[in-house]
């Protein structure tokens, strides 16, 4: 079975989550490794695991970056990543896949499905293998320990629990 290692340096894993009831923040994170083990054009019996390096949070704000770093949230001296490993992999079209598996933030472990998709293949100029996929989820913050929040004097709270998940992913082989 073939690896594929994830191209960093190609591959954006981005965030969203609403902010005062109202409005979104979005964000990503810079480090990110993982493997895909299988065929990448055909994900149905491929293992895909993921490690994010949680320090690497961006969200064009210092302050709100090191709060997310903090206790409050993330607690990046006690957990400084969040990993995922697929569990099943269920073919749902042409090129597009349901991917459940296991999730792992501040050490509470989730079940956490992604849809996915095989956007295609080719070589970079240096000749290099690569694929592509484009990948969207959603998750609850507060189910993996999440739960900082701030009850606004107009009603609602500052941080809404949905986070979107979206990745640009690109993969060479091993």
């Amino acid at each position: 079975m073939a690896t594929w290692n994830v191209d960093a340096s190609h591959t954006n894993v981005g965030f969203s989550v609403k902010h005062m009831m109202v409005s979104k923040v979005r964000g990503r994170f810079t480090e990110v490794e993982g493997t895909i083990e299988g065929n990448p054009e055909d994900l149905t019996n491929a293992q895909i695991n993921f490690k994010i390096h949680v320090s690497s949070i961006h969200t064009n704000s210092d302050d709100r970056d090191n709060h997310l770093r903090s206790a409050d949230f993330f607690d990046v001296e006690k957990y400084p990543y969040i990993t995922f490993s697929s569990t099943e992999i269920v073919k749902t079209g042409n090129n597009e896949y349901k991917i459940t598996g296991d999730m792992t933030m501040k050490d509470v472990t989730k079940k956490a499905t992604f849809e996915a998709e095989y956007v295609g293949s080719g070589k970079n100029p240096w000749g290099v293998d690569l694929a592509a996929f484009e990948v969207e989820g959603k998750v609850s913050r507060k189910e993996f320990g999440l739960t900082w929040n701030q009850t606004l004097e107009t009603g609602g709270v500052l941080v809404g629990d949905d986070i979107k998940i979206t990745l640009e992913l690109q993969a060479n082989p091993a």
